[in-house]
């Protein structure tokens, strides 16, 4: 046996640091040994032509976590004579030890290297696949722990910044270990206050299965399913289903510093009973401000879903009052929306904010006109149609009557010739 000084006390140590089960440890362990006495069979045959790689497959390490070391073991089978010594064992040398063995039998052997004979070349080998294989355990382990969970919304505490991201702590329920996970650039919101230990909701929108560097995690503050678990974590009747959110559209990160985030959220009931805006607002606005709170003063407009293209635009380009929506291409989704002077740039939004939330709330394009201008515009149009049409007919008229006068002109001058020849 190899001896490992200190070998129960380094599964401990790993087990707790790395949050990681201690027969997880242990296997991960098992699996370097492996390596590394593969590192070893090879160096040990470097002047064998052909190496027997199926010998790897034919051997196994043991631990002796009490007796802190392990042993090699390799399978062979009992044979008269002996042709290849690495699957091979003679009937002769087993059955000193063994007098009851057969031709055919198979024998779990003890090929243990020397302590010496181990090299560090081979020690070497097996601390690096260790390191490996304890990442890919606890890898493993996260993903079968959290890849359930994508989606969903969980806790999580500022741990440290790498970069531009935000490297936090989560856990997947109450009672279980700390995971790391990373928040973005482009997943945070602007008015969060990063600082360490700082706690707040995130959701949980990747769980990565490949072997890159860092968190295995990525979560976001700016995805709309945050919104959506806020509002059904608050509102009862979206959790029993009376009140449904039909769509969500939000922008956490504005282009322009100069406009805030804003989410625009459409609800619906079959309850006539109920009113799903109300529901989603609460008494005094006391639902809506505990998700504004979390969201560090988002802004957010809850507003009534309608089967009716023409309603559910109108309602979506609230707090604007509209005063007609037309549907000019339906095949196209493409709309006019017709409002007042003084609630135009309340519907087009601080740099197109508002219509810009309802074009992706609805999925129509939507086009604010000034009702008056637009009105005036279209009597223009109808006017100059109409002068159009008439063109041709006026055109005629003056021909008519230039060729009229044409004709008088010429029966004078018939008429004042005739009188010259007279006189």
């Amino acid at each position: 046996m190899v001896t490992l000084s200190g070998l129960k006390e380094l599964i401990e140590s790993i087990s707790q640091e790395r949050n990681l089960p201690r027969v997880a440890v242990q296997a991960a362990i098992r699996e370097a040994l492996i390596k590394g006495y593969e590192r070893y069979r090879r160096a040990q045959n470097l002047e064998r032509r052909q190496f027997d790689e199926e010998y790897f497959n034919n051997f196994e390490v043991e631990l002796d976590i009490d007796g802190e070391g392990f042993r090699v073991l390799s399978t062979k089978t009992i044979v008269d004579t002996v042709s290849n010594t690495d699957h091979q064992i003679s009937l002769d040398e087993v059955q000193q030890v063994a007098p009851e063995a057969q031709l055919g039998d198979s024998v779990v052997l003890d090929v243990t290297p020397d302590q010496g004979e181990f090299g560090r070349m081979a020690a070497m080998q097996t601390k690096q696949v260790l390191a490996q294989k304890l990442r890919d355990q606890q890898r493993q382990m996260v993903q079968e722990e959290f890849q359930d969970l994508e989606g969903t919304v969980l806790q999580a505490r500022v741990l440290r910044f790498e970069r531009q991201s935000v490297v936090l702590a989560v856990t997947s329920g109450f009672g279980q270990s700390e995971v790391e996970a990373e928040l973005p650039k482009r997943e945070q919101l602007p008015n969060d206050n990063y600082r360490a230990n700082a706690t707040f909701k995130v959701y949980l929108k990747k769980v990565s299965q490949g072997q890159q560097r860092g968190p295995q995690l990525m979560v976001s503050r700016a995805d709309a399913g945050l919104v959506v678990y806020l509002f059904a974590n608050e509102v009862p009747e979206i959790e029993d289903e009376v009140v449904r959110i039909v769509a969500v559209a939000r922008e956490a990160n504005p282009p322009s510093r100069y406009v805030g985030p804003r989410t625009k959220i459409a609800v619906d009931t079959l309850d006539r009973d109920v009113d799903p805006v109300g529901a989603c607002i609460g008494a005094r606005g006391s639902r809506i401000q505990v998700v504004v709170n979390e969201l560090r003063g988002e802004k957010i407009d809850v507003i009534r879903w309608s089967p009716d293209p023409a309603t559910y635009i109108a309602n979506a380009l609230s707090p604007a009052k509209v005063d007609e929506v037309r549907l000019m291409d339906p095949e196209s989704r493409q709309t006019h929306v017709l409002v007042a002077e003084d609630q135009l740039s309340l519907a087009i939004g601080k740099e197109g904010q508002n219509v810009r939330l309802a074009a992706r709330l609805t999925g129509w394009k939507i086009d604010i006109k000034d009702q008056a201008k637009y009105d005036q515009e279209a009597e223009d149009i109808k006017f100059a149609a109409v002068r159009a049409q008439n063109q041709p007919q006026n055109d005629h008229d003056d021909r008519s009557n230039r060729e009229d006068k044409m004709e008088e002109e010429l029966e004078l001058e018939e008429d004042r010739f005739d009188s010259r020849e007279e006189d």
